[in-house]
């Protein structure tokens, strides 16, 4: 009786009473880590992470029994969700909206592991930022991603814009550019997008493509600027991920992103001891202002794109 109530809590969080249980249960067992280690962690990464989950449309894959059971996703907020859970019903799916610490951890304790998000919040008209997925075949193939985030951020330079890049917690990584809220539409960052993809297949096509079927891609790592859309998701930062190393959608800065760099580099049990370096997307909201995007547009005009 006296392990089983050890296994289960009710803790106060800002107020609210979120009830955790099964704290014991092992999620990730080659990573060794169990239920209580996961919720300690989210805890962590909470001040890095809810800005980027704040006010957004989530759905999560919840791992009932750990990475190696089965998984699924879910959007729609379940019933018994405690009232402090706020949500917001888009295209009749009452979706769960995280913006706080409890809603978090509650959301932990569900065994939610991969939280994914739109790129824009629920008051935003257009994109709130811009995202480069680049999807090599495989984790040998990381050597790839590298190679297409150093050109894109050459690109992204020249341009004078302001960019940051995060390990996908997968196999590849995935370059973001904040822009001021309802400013630009879906059409003015595909335009951009559509731009950077063609020029990288241009520039190395033995390297990259945009063929969207992977039983054409071959060996090439796929630049996916048509997932950048409305309605589409992303990993959200500091998201882990449901594979057996428990690897987190880990924000890097630039000068790491070099051919040492590994996908293996940032799982769960490193993100505290970085984040107490400071995060690298720290400065992105304030950056958001700062972006200047017109001129881009305009010149892409001026090239016919």
């Amino acid at each position: 009786m006296g392990s089983q109530a050890q296994d289960q809590k009710k803790v106060k969080i800002d107020g609210q009473t979120v009830s955790l249980t099964s704290l014991s249960k092992p999620l990730w067992p080659k990573a060794d880590i169990k239920k209580a280690r996961y919720i300690q962690y989210l805890h962590d990464v909470a001040p890095a992470m809810l800005p980027f989950l704040s006010n957004r449309l989530l759905t999560v894959i919840r791992y009932p029994h750990g990475v190696e059971d089965e998984s699924f996703y879910q959007k729609n907020c379940p019933d018994y969700a405690p009232d402090f859970v706020q949500t917001q019903v888009a295209e009749d799916i009452e979706y769960i909206v995280c913006s706080d610490l409890p809603s978090l951890i509650w959301l932990g304790n569900q065994l939610a592991f991969e939280f994914h998000i739109p790129f824009q919040t629920i008051k935003s008209k257009g994109p709130s930022e811009i995202v480069f997925d680049l999807d090599p075949p495989s984790r040998d193939k990381f050597s790839l991603a590298i190679e297409a985030a150093l050109m894109i951020k050459d690109i992204i330079d020249r341009l004078k814009l302001i960019s940051y890049v995060k390990t996908s917690g997968n196999k590849g990584l995935q370059i973001y550019l904040p822009l001021p809220e309802n400013t630009y539409s879906y059409e003015d960052t595909r335009r951009f997008t559509q731009f950077v993809a063609k020029y990288l297949v241009k520039k190395e096509p033995d390297w990259f493509t945009t063929e969207r079927l992977k039983v054409n891609r071959g060996q090439k790592l796929y630049v996916d600027y048509l997932q950048h859309a409305e309605g589409k998701t992303i990993v959200a930062p500091y998201s882990a991920r449901g594979n057996e190393e428990a690897l987190v959608a880990t924000p890097i800065h630039w000068h790491e992103v070099t051919k040492d760099l590994s996908p293996t580099d940032y799982p769960m049990t490193v993100i505290k001891e970085r984040l107490a370096k400071g995060c690298p997307f720290k400065n992105f909201f304030k950056d958001k202002e700062k972006q200047n995007f017109q001129p881009v547009l305009d010149w892409l005009t001026e090239q016919g794109l």
